[in-house]
């Protein structure tokens, strides 16, 4: 091995962060004595449902929060005694635009490199070089406000590598984008990650985005690490398949529960809802007894799978709840919450 992976791009020693909620109500515990270090030149994804601790987490690495006790560094300076240091070794992609819309996209990017302390000179060329990069040399200069918003997630992209960080944070990074224009930016960070050996820090709600991009996985709940490895690792843990029924509106949830706990070769079986998730040693084998003993128990079934494990399956594991029905439920609660107070919600700004 060389030096250089002896040490770690980031590191967290016993983190602890408690957000007071004012009198007579309990301290929230964002960040629970978090520990993980993360290698040089790879993607560290950060998985958890809202109010888990990841956007704390996030927040102290990147200087915009103190944690309450232990220590973190990245690129090797301490989060809290070189924090000056830390920020100009990293960039940082919100949630929220960060570009100026009443600025062309060339002039916001020669700006954010102009505050990282470049030259106006070497700003402009780097600039040109990110811009063919996301391909958006066509609308290098018109206003950021003719942009799709698409395009505004690209440049914002582009703005957080403009001073060629060290350490990339990505809060959401394709959020907004088309499945083709997804791909593409899927393609450009993972050929920045080998090439420029740049560290990156990914939150996602898109499972194929982790599963795709991260060398290594972190699943964080209630400020705890309760997972962690390499998604194939991940997977591997989970031995079978899973096995996943829909039930029809009419159909006994708890009857249901009651028949495919008699099922010889199911494990692991949940309700969630109107689906239950079991798992088993060989799915293809057991599908149809599962099917058969519902009928015989009059359980009406609209749809039934069998697949490999996935990254669902190993949150669901740890968690006990399926991270794709919560990114649903999390997205319903902020369109009702839009709707009825006239506000807008950012995961950025929760625990």
């Amino acid at each position: 091995m060389t030096e250089q992976s002896f040490s770690p791009a980031l590191e967290a020693k016993n983190l602890v962060k408690t957000y007071s909620q004012g009198r007579d109500k309990p301290a929230i515990e964002a960040v629970r004595g978090l520990n993980f270090a993360v290698s040089p030149g790879t993607v560290f994804g950060v998985l958890g449902p809202n109010g888990a601790g990841k956007s704390t987490t996030v927040k102290i690495l990147a200087t915009l929060t103190r944690a309450d006790s232990g220590s973190a560094s990245v690129a090797g300076f301490d989060v809290a005694r070189e924090a000056d240091m830390v920020r100009h070794s990293i960039g940082f992609v919100a949630q929220k635009q960060v570009s100026d819309p009443m600025d062309t996209g060339r002039e916001n990017l020669v700006l954010a490199g102009q505050l990282q302390g470049m030259s106006r000179r070497d700003a402009k060329a780097r600039a040109h070089e990110l811009l063919a990069r996301f391909s958006l040399t066509d609308s290098a200069d018109r206003l950021v406000k003719t942009y799709s918003g698409g395009m505004a997630r690209k440049l914002d992209v582009a703005i957080g590598l403009m001073h060629r960080p060290r350490v990339l944070f990505l809060d959401e990074p394709t959020t907004g984008l088309d499945p083709e224009a997804r791909a593409h930016m899927w393609a450009e960070l993972d050929s920045m990650s080998r090439d420029e050996r740049m560290t990156m820090v990914l939150t996602t709600h898109y499972l194929e985005e982790a599963d795709r991009l991260a060398d290594n996985l972190m699943i964080i709940d209630h400020g705890e690490v309760v997972a962690s490895g390499t998604p194939e690792a991940l997977k591997s843990d989970l031995q079978g398949d899973a096995i996943v029924i829909e039930l029809l509106p009419e159909a006994s949830a708890s009857t249901a529960l009651q028949v495919l706990s008699q099922v010889p070769g199911l494990s692991e079986i949940r309700d969630d809802g109107r689906t239950l998730r079991s798992r088993a040693s060989t799915g293809a084998a057991v599908l149809p007894q599962v099917l058969a003993e519902l009928d015989r128990h009059n359980v009406p079934v609209s749809t039934a799978t069998v697949a490999r494990p996935s990254l669902d399956d190993v949150y669901l594991r740890h968690t006990g709840r399926s991270f794709v029905a919560e990114v649903l439920s999390d997205q319903t609660t902020a369109v009702e919450a839009d709707s009825s107070l006239g506000v807008e919600t950012n995961e950025a700004e929760r625990v």
